[in-house]
Protein backbone atom coordinates (compact mmCIF):
# COMPACT_ATOMS: atom_id res chain seq x y z
CA UNK A 1 0.00 0.00 0.00
CA UNK A 2 1.44 3.60 -1.12
CA UNK A 3 1.05 6.91 1.05
CA UNK A 4 0.75 10.51 0.37
CA UNK A 5 0.28 13.74 1.69
CA UNK A 6 -2.22 16.53 0.66
CA UNK A 7 -3.54 19.60 2.17
CA UNK A 8 -7.31 18.79 0.78
CA UNK A 9 -8.93 15.90 0.18
CA UNK A 10 -11.90 16.42 -1.89
CA UNK A 11 -13.84 12.99 -2.47
CA UNK A 12 -16.44 13.57 -5.29
CA UNK A 13 -15.70 14.75 -8.74
CA UNK A 14 -18.99 16.05 -9.99
CA UNK A 15 -20.00 19.63 -10.79
CA UNK A 16 -19.17 20.99 -7.16
CA UNK A 17 -15.78 18.48 -6.11
CA UNK A 18 -14.30 20.05 -9.25
CA UNK A 19 -15.22 23.55 -8.83
CA UNK A 20 -13.95 23.45 -5.12
CA UNK A 21 -10.90 22.08 -6.53
CA UNK A 22 -10.49 24.47 -9.48
CA UNK A 23 -10.94 27.25 -6.98
CA UNK A 24 -8.51 25.62 -4.49
CA UNK A 25 -5.97 24.45 -6.69
CA UNK A 26 -5.77 26.58 -9.29
CA UNK A 27 -3.85 29.38 -8.64
CA UNK A 28 0.00 28.91 -7.25
CA UNK A 29 0.90 28.88 -3.81
CA UNK A 30 -2.78 27.47 -2.79
CA UNK A 31 -3.16 23.90 -1.10
CA UNK A 32 -2.34 20.69 -2.33
CA UNK A 33 -5.00 19.02 -3.19
CA UNK A 34 -6.41 15.73 -4.54
CA UNK A 35 -9.42 14.97 -5.70
CA UNK A 36 -10.85 11.39 -5.73
CA UNK A 37 -13.76 10.35 -8.03
CA UNK A 38 -15.29 6.90 -8.73
CA UNK A 39 -16.23 7.51 -12.09
CA UNK A 40 -13.22 7.94 -14.77
CA UNK A 41 -12.95 11.76 -15.68
CA UNK A 42 -13.29 12.64 -19.09
CA UNK A 43 -10.50 15.05 -19.86
CA UNK A 44 -11.78 15.47 -24.01
CA UNK A 45 -14.96 16.44 -23.23
CA UNK A 46 -14.50 19.66 -25.03
CA UNK A 47 -13.25 18.34 -28.14
CA UNK A 48 -16.23 16.16 -28.10
CA UNK A 49 -19.26 18.83 -27.21
CA UNK A 50 -22.18 18.40 -29.66
CA UNK A 51 -25.10 20.40 -28.56
CA UNK A 52 -28.08 17.46 -28.36
CA UNK A 53 -31.57 18.18 -28.26
CA UNK A 54 -32.51 15.88 -25.33
CA UNK A 55 -29.42 17.25 -23.13
CA UNK A 56 -30.24 17.79 -19.60
CA UNK A 57 -29.19 21.02 -17.84
CA UNK A 58 -28.70 23.23 -15.28
CA UNK A 59 -29.38 27.01 -14.43
CA UNK A 60 -26.71 29.39 -12.94
CA UNK A 61 -27.51 31.67 -10.61
CA UNK A 62 -25.24 34.91 -11.33
CA UNK A 63 -23.61 33.80 -7.65
CA UNK A 64 -22.73 30.85 -9.67
CA UNK A 65 -21.15 32.64 -12.52
CA UNK A 66 -19.22 34.77 -10.29
CA UNK A 67 -17.74 31.63 -9.22
CA UNK A 68 -17.25 30.43 -12.68
CA UNK A 69 -15.58 33.83 -13.72
CA UNK A 70 -12.67 33.47 -10.84
CA UNK A 71 -11.80 30.14 -11.82
CA UNK A 72 -11.21 31.38 -15.09
CA UNK A 73 -13.79 28.73 -16.44
CA UNK A 74 -17.07 31.58 -17.76
CA UNK A 75 -15.65 32.17 -20.69
CA UNK A 76 -15.90 28.81 -22.36
CA UNK A 77 -19.06 27.92 -20.23
CA UNK A 78 -21.03 31.41 -21.51
CA UNK A 79 -19.88 30.06 -25.08
CA UNK A 80 -23.07 27.48 -24.81
CA UNK A 81 -25.09 29.14 -22.37
CA UNK A 82 -28.76 31.03 -22.50
CA UNK A 83 -29.03 34.30 -20.99
CA UNK A 84 -32.17 34.69 -18.63
CA UNK A 85 -33.37 38.19 -19.30
CA UNK A 86 -36.74 37.64 -17.82
CA UNK A 87 -38.56 35.47 -15.37
CA UNK A 88 -42.25 35.54 -15.36
CA UNK A 89 -43.86 34.42 -12.42
CA UNK A 90 -47.99 33.15 -12.64
CA UNK A 91 -50.78 31.50 -10.91
CA UNK A 92 -52.52 29.63 -13.58
CA UNK A 93 -55.93 30.10 -14.18
CA UNK A 94 -56.27 32.87 -11.49
CA UNK A 95 -55.42 36.45 -11.15
CA UNK A 96 -51.84 37.69 -10.40
CA UNK A 97 -48.52 37.84 -12.56
CA UNK A 98 -45.25 39.43 -12.10
CA UNK A 99 -42.17 39.58 -14.44
CA UNK A 100 -38.82 40.81 -13.48
CA UNK A 101 -36.50 42.06 -15.79
CA UNK A 102 -32.55 42.21 -15.99
CA UNK A 103 -32.79 45.72 -17.24
CA UNK A 104 -34.53 46.85 -14.73
CA UNK A 105 -32.07 46.09 -12.35
CA UNK A 106 -29.23 47.10 -14.11
CA UNK A 107 -28.15 43.22 -14.75
CA UNK A 108 -26.74 41.89 -17.96
CA UNK A 109 -28.65 38.70 -17.36
CA UNK A 110 -31.04 37.33 -14.26
CA UNK A 111 -28.83 34.11 -14.77
CA UNK A 112 -28.14 31.49 -17.51
CA UNK A 113 -29.04 27.83 -18.65
CA UNK A 114 -26.12 25.37 -19.53
CA UNK A 115 -26.21 21.71 -20.75
CA UNK A 116 -24.72 19.71 -18.57
CA UNK A 117 -21.93 18.26 -21.08
CA UNK A 118 -20.64 21.62 -21.43
CA UNK A 119 -20.53 22.78 -17.95
CA UNK A 120 -19.19 19.60 -16.93
CA UNK A 121 -16.39 19.33 -19.87
CA UNK A 122 -15.50 23.00 -19.03
CA UNK A 123 -15.11 22.25 -15.48
CA UNK A 124 -12.69 18.75 -16.39
CA UNK A 125 -10.35 20.75 -18.83
CA UNK A 126 -10.14 23.08 -16.13
CA UNK A 127 -8.75 20.70 -13.81
CA UNK A 128 -6.25 20.24 -16.08
CA UNK A 129 -4.82 23.60 -16.08
CA UNK A 130 -4.48 23.66 -12.02
CA UNK A 131 -0.77 23.47 -10.57
CA UNK A 132 -1.51 22.43 -6.62
CA UNK A 133 -3.93 19.14 -7.97
CA UNK A 134 -3.63 15.59 -8.54
CA UNK A 135 -6.89 13.33 -9.64
CA UNK A 136 -7.24 10.05 -8.71
CA UNK A 137 -9.97 8.73 -10.79
CA UNK A 138 -11.76 5.71 -11.45
CA UNK A 139 -11.12 5.33 -7.28
CA UNK A 140 -12.70 4.56 -4.36
CA UNK A 141 -12.65 6.11 -0.85
CA UNK A 142 -13.42 3.17 1.11
CA UNK A 143 -12.45 4.01 4.76
CA UNK A 144 -11.42 7.10 6.51
CA UNK A 145 -9.39 7.63 9.94
CA UNK A 146 -8.99 10.33 11.85
CA UNK A 147 -6.46 11.67 14.22
CA UNK A 148 -5.39 14.64 16.36
CA UNK A 149 -3.52 16.50 13.64
CA UNK A 150 -4.39 15.21 10.36
CA UNK A 151 -7.45 12.71 8.55
CA UNK A 152 -6.17 9.91 6.40
CA UNK A 153 -8.53 8.37 3.72
CA UNK A 154 -8.00 4.73 1.90
CA UNK A 155 -8.70 4.74 -1.76
CA UNK A 156 -8.67 1.59 -3.78
CA UNK A 157 -9.23 0.60 -6.98
CA UNK A 158 -8.96 -2.89 -8.50
CA UNK A 159 -7.64 -4.36 -5.90
CA UNK A 160 -4.87 -1.56 -5.55
CA UNK A 161 -5.02 0.75 -2.40
CA UNK A 162 -3.32 4.04 -0.88
CA UNK A 163 -3.63 6.15 1.72
CA UNK A 164 -3.59 9.97 1.89
CA UNK A 165 -2.87 11.77 4.65
CA UNK A 166 -4.28 15.38 4.67
CA UNK A 167 -5.45 18.30 7.34
CA UNK A 168 -8.74 18.15 5.58
CA UNK A 169 -12.05 16.05 4.55
CA UNK A 170 -14.44 17.26 1.96
CA UNK A 171 -16.74 15.03 1.12
CA UNK A 172 -18.88 16.03 -2.02
CA UNK A 173 -19.84 12.70 -3.47
CA UNK A 174 -23.42 13.42 -3.71
CA UNK A 175 -27.19 12.76 -2.42
CA UNK A 176 -26.47 10.28 -0.12
CA UNK A 177 -23.40 10.04 0.25
CA UNK A 178 -22.01 6.38 1.02
CA UNK A 179 -18.89 8.10 2.34
CA UNK A 180 -21.20 10.43 4.73
CA UNK A 181 -22.61 7.10 6.07
CA UNK A 182 -19.65 5.43 6.69
CA UNK A 183 -18.21 8.15 8.99
CA UNK A 184 -21.53 8.08 11.18
CA UNK A 185 -23.18 11.24 9.63
CA UNK A 186 -26.61 10.80 8.79
CA UNK A 187 -29.31 12.38 6.73
CA UNK A 188 -32.92 14.21 7.52
CA UNK A 189 -35.44 13.41 4.65
CA UNK A 190 -38.50 14.55 4.15
CA UNK A 191 -40.66 13.60 1.52
CA UNK A 192 -42.81 15.46 -0.69
CA UNK A 193 -45.09 12.67 -2.28
CA UNK A 194 -43.85 14.30 -5.58
CA UNK A 195 -41.68 13.96 -8.59
CA UNK A 196 -40.27 16.24 -11.34
CA UNK A 197 -40.54 15.42 -14.97
CA UNK A 198 -37.79 16.97 -16.90
CA UNK A 199 -37.78 16.83 -20.45
CA UNK A 200 -36.72 19.36 -23.16
CA UNK A 201 -39.25 21.13 -25.41
CA UNK A 202 -38.81 22.13 -28.84
CA UNK A 203 -41.32 25.28 -29.72
CA UNK A 204 -42.73 27.49 -32.37
CA UNK A 205 -41.42 30.73 -31.25
CA UNK A 206 -38.34 31.66 -29.54
CA UNK A 207 -38.16 32.40 -25.96
CA UNK A 208 -36.15 35.74 -26.30
CA UNK A 209 -34.38 34.50 -22.90
CA UNK A 210 -37.91 34.29 -20.69
CA UNK A 211 -37.72 31.88 -17.88
CA UNK A 212 -41.43 30.40 -17.08
CA UNK A 213 -42.39 29.34 -13.47
CA UNK A 214 -45.90 28.77 -13.36
CA UNK A 215 -47.84 27.53 -10.50
CA UNK A 216 -50.72 25.62 -10.37
CA UNK A 217 -52.96 23.61 -7.17
CA UNK A 218 -51.19 20.44 -9.12
CA UNK A 219 -47.66 21.53 -8.36
CA UNK A 220 -44.99 23.97 -10.03
CA UNK A 221 -43.99 23.86 -13.77
CA UNK A 222 -40.66 26.03 -15.02
CA UNK A 223 -39.33 26.62 -18.57
CA UNK A 224 -36.44 27.20 -19.08
CA UNK A 225 -34.58 29.07 -22.17
CA UNK A 226 -32.11 26.73 -23.70
CA UNK A 227 -29.84 27.46 -27.13
CA UNK A 228 -31.83 26.74 -29.70
CA UNK A 229 -30.77 22.93 -31.65
CA UNK A 230 -31.11 22.22 -35.36
CA UNK A 231 -31.69 25.59 -35.89
CA UNK A 232 -34.91 25.61 -33.49
CA UNK A 233 -36.13 27.23 -30.23
CA UNK A 234 -36.23 24.49 -27.31
CA UNK A 235 -36.80 24.77 -23.46
CA UNK A 236 -35.76 22.59 -20.55
CA UNK A 237 -39.32 21.62 -18.80
CA UNK A 238 -39.02 20.81 -15.00
CA UNK A 239 -42.97 19.49 -14.41
CA UNK A 240 -43.66 18.98 -10.83
CA UNK A 241 -46.71 16.81 -10.04
CA UNK A 242 -47.89 13.97 -7.30
CA UNK A 243 -46.29 11.13 -8.34
CA UNK A 244 -48.93 8.93 -9.38
CA UNK A 245 -49.55 11.83 -11.77
CA UNK A 246 -45.48 12.32 -12.74
CA UNK A 247 -45.84 8.38 -13.78
CA UNK A 248 -49.23 9.00 -15.68
CA UNK A 249 -47.42 11.83 -17.67
CA UNK A 250 -43.95 9.69 -18.42
CA UNK A 251 -45.88 7.12 -19.95
CA UNK A 252 -48.44 9.46 -21.98
CA UNK A 253 -47.32 9.56 -26.04
CA UNK A 254 -45.60 11.99 -27.17
CA UNK A 255 -48.43 13.60 -28.65
CA UNK A 256 -50.82 13.20 -25.64
CA UNK A 257 -47.79 14.80 -23.41
CA UNK A 258 -47.35 17.85 -25.52
CA UNK A 259 -51.16 17.84 -25.70
CA UNK A 260 -51.51 18.00 -21.96
CA UNK A 261 -48.12 20.47 -21.44
CA UNK A 262 -49.90 22.68 -23.74
CA UNK A 263 -53.20 23.15 -22.01
CA UNK A 264 -51.21 23.50 -18.67
CA UNK A 265 -48.78 26.23 -20.24
CA UNK A 266 -51.05 27.76 -22.72
CA UNK A 267 -49.27 29.50 -26.20
CA UNK A 268 -46.83 32.03 -24.85
CA UNK A 269 -44.20 29.67 -26.79
CA UNK A 270 -46.54 29.09 -29.60
CA UNK A 271 -47.46 25.34 -30.37
CA UNK A 272 -45.01 22.66 -28.61
CA UNK A 273 -43.65 21.00 -31.63
CA UNK A 274 -41.38 18.86 -30.43
CA UNK A 275 -40.44 16.53 -27.29
CA UNK A 276 -36.81 15.40 -25.97
CA UNK A 277 -36.48 11.96 -23.78
CA UNK A 278 -38.10 11.88 -20.03
CA UNK A 279 -36.91 11.47 -17.09
CA UNK A 280 -38.54 11.27 -13.68
CA UNK A 281 -37.50 11.82 -10.23
CA UNK A 282 -38.51 11.73 -6.76
CA UNK A 283 -38.55 14.85 -4.85
CA UNK A 284 -37.32 14.77 -1.05
CA UNK A 285 -35.69 17.65 0.95
CA UNK A 286 -32.48 16.09 2.38
CA UNK A 287 -30.01 17.68 4.51
CA UNK A 288 -27.02 16.69 6.48
CA UNK A 289 -27.36 16.35 10.52
CA UNK A 290 -23.34 17.41 10.32
CA UNK A 291 -22.18 19.47 7.29
CA UNK A 292 -18.85 19.96 9.67
CA UNK A 293 -16.67 18.33 12.52
CA UNK A 294 -13.08 18.09 13.15
CA UNK A 295 -11.50 17.91 9.55
CA UNK A 296 -14.40 17.22 7.59
CA UNK A 297 -17.06 19.40 5.54
CA UNK A 298 -19.83 18.55 3.76
CA UNK A 299 -20.93 19.51 0.56
CA UNK A 300 -22.85 19.73 -2.65
CA UNK A 301 -26.07 17.04 -2.66
CA UNK A 302 -24.23 15.29 0.31
CA UNK A 303 -25.18 18.16 2.24
CA UNK A 304 -28.28 19.79 1.08
CA UNK A 305 -30.27 18.13 -1.53
CA UNK A 306 -33.27 20.95 -2.37
CA UNK A 307 -37.01 21.21 -4.11
CA UNK A 308 -36.08 22.26 -7.73
CA UNK A 309 -39.22 24.43 -8.12
CA UNK A 310 -36.66 27.70 -7.82
CA UNK A 311 -33.73 26.16 -9.39
CA UNK A 312 -31.24 27.04 -6.15
CA UNK A 313 -29.68 23.50 -5.44
CA UNK A 314 -26.95 23.56 -7.50
CA UNK A 315 -25.71 27.47 -6.75
CA UNK A 316 -25.97 27.09 -2.87
CA UNK A 317 -23.94 24.56 -3.35
CA UNK A 318 -21.44 26.66 -5.38
CA UNK A 319 -21.69 29.47 -2.96
CA UNK A 320 -20.96 27.06 -0.05
CA UNK A 321 -17.71 26.00 -1.86
CA UNK A 322 -16.62 29.47 -2.64
CA UNK A 323 -17.04 30.35 1.07
CA UNK A 324 -14.97 27.71 1.97
CA UNK A 325 -12.33 28.43 -0.20
CA UNK A 326 -12.17 31.72 1.02
CA UNK A 327 -12.24 30.34 4.76
CA UNK A 328 -9.23 28.25 3.73
CA UNK A 329 -7.55 31.00 2.24
CA UNK A 330 -8.07 33.25 4.96
CA UNK A 331 -7.03 30.34 7.63
CA UNK A 332 -3.58 29.73 6.02
CA UNK A 333 -2.92 33.73 5.48
CA UNK A 334 -3.33 33.27 9.83
CA UNK A 335 -1.17 30.27 10.01
CA UNK A 336 -4.57 28.47 11.80
CA UNK A 337 -5.12 24.61 10.96
CA UNK A 338 -7.45 24.46 8.01
CA UNK A 339 -8.74 21.23 9.39
CA UNK A 340 -9.97 22.89 12.95
CA UNK A 341 -13.34 23.59 14.39
CA UNK A 342 -11.89 26.83 15.25
CA UNK A 343 -11.71 27.58 11.43
CA UNK A 344 -14.64 24.98 10.43
CA UNK A 345 -17.33 26.06 12.52
CA UNK A 346 -17.46 30.23 11.53
CA UNK A 347 -17.20 28.77 8.16
CA UNK A 348 -20.71 26.79 8.90
CA UNK A 349 -22.63 29.48 11.07
CA UNK A 350 -22.50 31.96 8.39
CA UNK A 351 -23.25 29.19 5.63
CA UNK A 352 -26.44 28.49 7.74
CA UNK A 353 -27.60 31.55 7.23
CA UNK A 354 -28.22 31.28 3.13
CA UNK A 355 -28.82 27.75 3.26
CA UNK A 356 -31.71 28.54 5.64
CA UNK A 357 -32.95 31.18 3.77
CA UNK A 358 -32.50 29.20 0.41
CA UNK A 359 -34.16 26.08 1.97
CA UNK A 360 -37.08 27.94 3.67
CA UNK A 361 -38.28 29.58 0.47
CA UNK A 362 -37.75 26.21 -1.64
CA UNK A 363 -40.08 24.54 0.57
CA UNK A 364 -42.33 27.12 1.21
CA UNK A 365 -43.49 28.24 -2.36
CA UNK A 366 -44.22 25.04 -3.88
CA UNK A 367 -46.79 24.83 -0.72
CA UNK A 368 -48.48 27.85 -0.69
CA UNK A 369 -49.00 28.21 -4.32
CA UNK A 370 -50.05 24.60 -3.73
CA UNK A 371 -52.60 25.16 -1.59
CA UNK A 372 -56.38 25.35 -2.86
CA UNK A 373 -57.47 26.97 0.74
CA UNK A 374 -59.38 30.77 -0.53
CA UNK A 375 -57.41 32.91 2.07
CA UNK A 376 -54.25 31.49 0.70
CA UNK A 377 -55.45 31.83 -3.09
CA UNK A 378 -56.49 35.55 -2.69
CA UNK A 379 -53.05 36.53 -0.81
CA UNK A 380 -50.74 34.74 -2.83
CA UNK A 381 -52.47 36.81 -5.75
CA UNK A 382 -52.05 39.54 -4.07
CA UNK A 383 -48.71 38.85 -3.43
CA UNK A 384 -48.02 38.42 -7.09
CA UNK A 385 -49.55 42.04 -7.47
CA UNK A 386 -47.60 43.77 -5.20
CA UNK A 387 -44.35 42.21 -6.83
CA UNK A 388 -45.51 43.66 -10.30
CA UNK A 389 -46.52 47.12 -8.87
CA UNK A 390 -43.92 47.49 -6.00
CA UNK A 391 -40.18 47.79 -7.45
CA UNK A 392 -38.20 47.34 -4.03
CA UNK A 393 -39.97 44.03 -3.90
CA UNK A 394 -39.09 42.76 -6.67
CA UNK A 395 -35.81 43.71 -6.80
CA UNK A 396 -35.77 41.50 -3.47
CA UNK A 397 -37.53 38.90 -5.25
CA UNK A 398 -34.33 39.37 -8.22
CA UNK A 399 -31.99 38.87 -5.53
CA UNK A 400 -33.11 35.73 -3.92
CA UNK A 401 -33.38 34.43 -7.52
CA UNK A 402 -29.95 35.52 -9.02
CA UNK A 403 -28.38 34.23 -5.51
CA UNK A 404 -26.94 37.27 -5.16
CA UNK A 405 -28.66 37.92 -1.43
CA UNK A 406 -27.02 34.90 -0.21
CA UNK A 407 -23.60 36.31 -0.29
Amino acid sequence: MSESVSDIVIVGGGLVGATLACALAGTKGGPSVTLIERYPIDLSGLAQYRRDFDARSTALTLSSVEAFQQIACWDRIALHAARIGHIHVSDRGRFGSTLMDASEENLSALGYVVENHWLGATLSEALQRCANLRILAPMQAVAVRYQPDRVTVTVEHQGQSQTIDAKLLVVADGAGSPLARSIGIDVARHEYGQSAVIANIGHQKAHDGVAYERFSDHGPMAMLPLIDADGSPRSALVWVREAAEADRLEALSTQLFLRELQRSFGYRLGRFERLGGRQQYPLALVRSAEQVRRRTVVLGNAAHSLHPVAGQGFNLSVRDAMALVASIKEARTRGMDIGSLEMLEPFYAERLRDQTRTILASDLLPKIFGSRSLPVVGGRGAGLVMLQLLTPARSGFVQYATGLGGR
